[in-house]
């Protein structure tokens, strides 16, 4: 399989009279965005607001940020499942508006929201301070269920990323990288004598609104499989995701995946990248087991010398995490995992809520625990009272001039287990 993905890096976004990109900067009509997002008949009203790195800007409570990206050759759509045909992605073309994105906010399902602001200290903690972003702000009728809300705000974000993407589809990018998956006795073939290394993709799928799809599916209904890097890039995998905003992988993290990324760069030079094996995170004790010993499986059956794994979350999924650390190296296969840290706010409480002697390579992504101010902005998008609940504020987060106390964990972004942020931890 190759893919082309394009780069169309924006430097700027401004509304104006029509939806077109002219010397890098993206300009949005924002009366035919509103239109194209509307008829769903459980929104009440959606807006759109720009925000723009520097800027005195607060998003609050965020559900998921969009990377627009427009499929120009080869089969299939852009989030295939979620809008269009259900075609296999992965090859052919594909635009990016790089430096951009979506972000959707407004009164969001999820008490695990999170918050972008765009300077101040907390813009530091977010890879997303850094975008030029058009947040969808949609507001659900009263009485919308749950998960009913959920899907909507879903649709709409990715709706308004294609929306944005077709602007780029007659752009010449700025940049053409290129990303080949041969089948898998190929690939073995073309590097015999380098270590052969597989990546381990946990998925966040532990229900109550904390869902992953692949291609349309919801995780937590497959079992462990293999797909190709190349359909990653291509938005096969998307966030539903109402959970905590620190460490769970928006949209635009999947697209970009970064472990994916540095693998790809060390192919053929220190490494052979065999491919992806997704797997999801469960509740039950029986789940949990079916799914690690599956994933310890396909590894094996691949014939991986090693293996790196990822988690997304944090608490219960540890133990799956663990599960397949200890299965994958009990068959002899080295692993080396991504997590983050619930240390306390002192950083001396236990780390993960599972641990294993075997878990002996570990990259952090930072204490999650660890307690900030976030200065008054003069703008707010959203709802700023949902500090005082959402994972990592407290009653009485929201101070009287606007600030907020709170632990890192309210950030989005800040604890990526992909490592698309760059904190981490030391021993002190």
């Amino acid at each position: 399989m190759q893919l082309e993905l394009g780069i169309i890096k924006i430097k700027d976004v401004q509304f104006g009279s029509a939806t077109k990109i002219e010397n890098n900067v993206l300009y949005v009509d924002k009366a035919e965005l509103i239109a194209a997002l509307s008829g769903d008949e459980r929104i009440q009203s959606i807006d759109v607001e720009l925000a723009k790195p520097g800027d005195s800007t607060r998003i609050i409570p965020v559900k998921d940020v969009i990377e627009p990206r427009v499929k120009v050759e080869g089969p299939g759509n852009i989030f295939p499942g979620m809008l269009g045909k259900v075609e296999m992605v992965g090859t052919g073309r594909t635009h990016v508006l790089s430096g951009c994105a979506v972000v959707t906010s407004g009164n969001i399902v999820g008490f695990q929201e999170g918050i972008i602001d765009m300077s101040g200290p907390g813009a530091d903690y977010t890879p997303f301070s850094k975008l030029f972003n058009v947040v969808i702000v949609a507001e659900p009728k009263e009485g919308v269920l749950q998960h009913d809300h959920e899907a909507s705000v879903r649709n709409i974000g990715f709706k308004a990323a294609a929306y944005l993407a077709e602007a780029g589809r007659q752009v010449t990018p700025c940049e053409i990288k290129k990303y080949e998956h041969l089948p898998f006795i190929e690939g073995v073939k073309r590097y015999p004598n380098l270590p052969k290394v597989v990546f381990v993709y946990m998925l966040q799928t532990q229900g109550l609104l904390h869902d992953t799809y692949v291609y349309g599916v919801d995780a937590k209904r497959i079992l462990p499989t293999l797909i190709s890097p190349t359909e990653v890039f291509d938005g096969a995998i998307v966030s539903g995701n109402c959970v905590s905003a620190c460490d769970k992988n928006p949209t635009i993290v999947h697209c970009n995946n970064p472990i994916i990324e540095d693998l790809y760069d060390r192919h053929g030079t220190d490494l052979n990248f065999l491919g992806v094996v997704i797997t999801n995170e469960n509740v039950t004790l029986a789940d949990k087991e079916r799914s690690s010993n599956y994933t310890a499986k396909l590894v094996e059956m691949l014939g991986a010398d090693a293996v790196i794994i990822s988690e997304e979350g944090f608490g219960n999924p540890d133990a799956d995490l663990m599960m397949n650390c200890v299965k994958i190296e009990n068959k002899g296969i080295k692993t080396v995992l991504v997590t983050d840290e619930y240390a306390g706010r002192d950083g001396a409480s236990q780390s993960l809520a599972d641990a294993n002697p075997l878990a002996n390579a570990v990259i952090t992504a930072g204490n999650a625990n660890e307690v900030i101010v976030l200065p008054p902005m003069a703008k707010v998008i959203g709802h700023p009272r949902v500090a005082d609940v959402i994972a990592g504020g407290w009653a009485g987060s929201l101070q009287p001039d606007g600030s907020i106390i709170a632990e890192i964990q309210v950030i989005t972004g800040v604890n990526s287990e992909l490592g698309y942020f760059t904190l981490t931890a030391r021993e002190v």
